[in-house]
């Protein structure tokens, strides 16, 4: 198994469908979650949809770049999420979040080798390999916020 398939399989654990380190993932866990969970507030903590939105508009930005584009995303834009005012908006977020990290794993299994080593853009953001590691570092990241703040959702709803 080459080294792109290896990341985009650890992708594919922590994004769609795999279970081995935190023996769940995003998708589980958003599959869980209605708007009302997704947009509710636990003290100062970023909500569920927001955490989603996050994540997504960081596939989004690399995915322009594996598309030959530049790195148009900057972190301060990366939680200015849209309202979810319906349940539409909420699936439609979902729905765009899993079409881009299903689209961003087959991308890094079909890159050359040559590119994971190759700069990402500019030196003072490594390589290519270096960039989906953190996407991978960064989705584990929050999607142990995800989980801990459905289950604190889920003993609030049942008091």
């Amino acid at each position: 198994m080459t080294r792109s398939e290896l990341l985009a399989n650890r992708l594919r654990e922590v994004l769609l469908n795999g279970r081995w380190i935190a023996n769940t993932n995003f998708q589980d866990q958003l599959s869980q979650v209605n708007r009302q969970q997704a947009t509710r507030q636990i003290g100062d903590l970023n909500t569920i949809a927001a955490l989603t939105y996050h994540i997504n508009y960081y596939l989004a930005g690399l995915l322009n770049v594996f598309a030959g584009g530049g790195l148009e995303i900057r972190d301060r834009y990366s939680f200015d999420l849209p309202p979810i005012g319906s349940d539409a908006d909420w699936k439609k977020l979902v729905d765009e979040f899993l079409a881009n990290a299903q689209k961003f794993a087959d991308e890094v299994a079909r890159m050359p080798e040559e590119q994971l080593d190759a700069v990402f853009v500019d030196e003072k953001y490594g390589s290519y390999q270096r960039n989906i590691e953190g996407i991978i570092e960064h989705s584990y990241y929050h999607l142990g916020q995800v989980s801990l703040i459905r289950k604190m959702i889920s003993q609030r709803d049942d008091h």
